[in-house]
């Protein structure tokens, strides 16, 4: 397993994390063997990093980790959560939620320990309510080991905040569709300049970029019919030398091992294979219809419009062109989380870190796909 160093806090952890947000659910549930199996399987090939946050599967991906960790020796892994800024209104807030967490995971003490889905507003909720100091406090406590913060907004404000203060690391969206959202390459730039290491997520974009349609594929499988699709996305975030981790929600079995055989004997990509994911990308780019990633921050929706699902149908329908596909998603698809049921309040649209016109690409999907069925 690759293994690499956080320069700031001398730690060496697995470049390959495992990420705690889409693990196979049964029954509504995380499916505890199946998932567990997988945790397994990772850890014994050389994962260390293990990441999760209080909302992820409505509050139960900690509670998971918490019990699936406890057969390991602590000191053997890194344990990494969030705080969710949305449920902290006080700092009294802030210290029930963190014992909280530490309760559910089962420890004395978090390593990595994320302001989560950071963006302008909710940097303006920790300087108000001085939540770095109250951290610091937990880091002195021996109750946090490094401190950091997700980040989900522009460029500019990314700039404020990650020269706010010298932050142990930093998390952000960055994979080679997204080159120019959010932080960016531009970020990722002033991170090796500031000497604060990365951690990337969403490196196959919600698994958009491990799903390719045919043609797209076809690419990738001329060049090295032996590498998996998402292979490619993960060398290329692997390539970037500052990055020192990268999260994949893995959520089966193959997954985790297709993961492990990138990341054992890890190999950057070279001149030619660069090209080639360029190329790719400009392909992709020229077909997608928006950029959701299926966070689900726009959850949930008061007229209960299942907003992620939506975008997946009409995405996944012009990225891969698959008509009958489309038609069997869209009326298998529940008539009350549909499109047609927003009721345009834009309560969606002040939390969507990707900055998507909500409301009006709802609007088009709904006609786009009731006439695709109507065909």
């Amino acid at each position: 397993m690759e293994k690499r160093v956080f320069q700031t806090i001398n730690e060496e952890v697995s470049l390959l994390g495992f990420g705690g947000m889409r693990f196979p659910t049964k029954d509504g549930e995380i499916d505890y063997e199946l998932s567990s199996k997988m945790v397994d399987i990772a850890y014994k090939n050389g994962v260390n990093y293990f990441d999760t946050a209080y909302p992820y599967h409505d509050g139960k991906s900690e509670l998971f980790f918490g019990k699936a960790m406890k057969k390991y020796d602590r000191k053997s892994f890194f344990l990494a959560t969030k705080m969710p800024l949305w449920a902290i209104k006080s700092r009294e807030d802030a210290e029930r939620i963190f014992n909280e967490q530490l309760e559910k995971l089962q420890t004395e003490y978090i390593d990595f320990y994320l302001f989560h889905a950071v963006d302008k507003g909710r940097w303006e909720q920790i300087k108000n309510l001085d939540l770095i100091s109250f951290c610091e406090e937990k880091i002195k406590e021996g109750k946090i080991r490094h401190l950091g913060f997700s980040f989900h907004d522009e460029y500019d404000v990314f700039e404020e905040i990650i020269t706010a203060r010298k932050w142990d690391f930093v998390q952000v969206q960055l994979n080679y569709i997204d080159e120019r959202e959010q932080a960016g390459l531009k970020g990722y730039e002033l991170t090796k300049k500031l000497d604060i290491p990365v951690i990337i997520m969403e490196p196959v974009k919600g698994g958009t970029l491990a799903r390719l349609p045919d043609e797209v594929d076809k690419l990738y499988k001329d060049y090295n019919p032996d590498a998996s699709t998402a292979s490619w996305a993960m060398r290329w975030c692997g390539s970037l030398d500052n990055v020192k981790l990268i999260l994949s929600g893995m959520s089966s079995p193959e997954q985790v091992l297709d993961n492990l055989k990138t990341f054992s004997n890890f190999s950057p990509l070279n001149e030619e294979e660069k090209a080639l994911v360029n190329k790719v990308a400009k392909v992709l780019l020229s077909r997608e219809k928006n950029p959701c990633t299926d966070c689900r921050y726009c959850l949930p929706c008061p007229a209960g419009v299942n907003i992620p699902a939506n975008f997946d149908r009409w995405n996944k329908y012009h990225v891969y062109g698959d008509k009958e596909n489309a038609v069997k998603r869209w009326t298998d698809f529940k008539d009350e989380e549909k499109a047609k049921n927003c009721v345009k309040c834009g309560l969606c649209e002040t939390k969507c870190p990707q900055k998507i016109n909500i409301r009006e690409d709802l609007a088009a999907l709904q006609a786009e796909l009731d006439g695709l069925c109507n065909l």
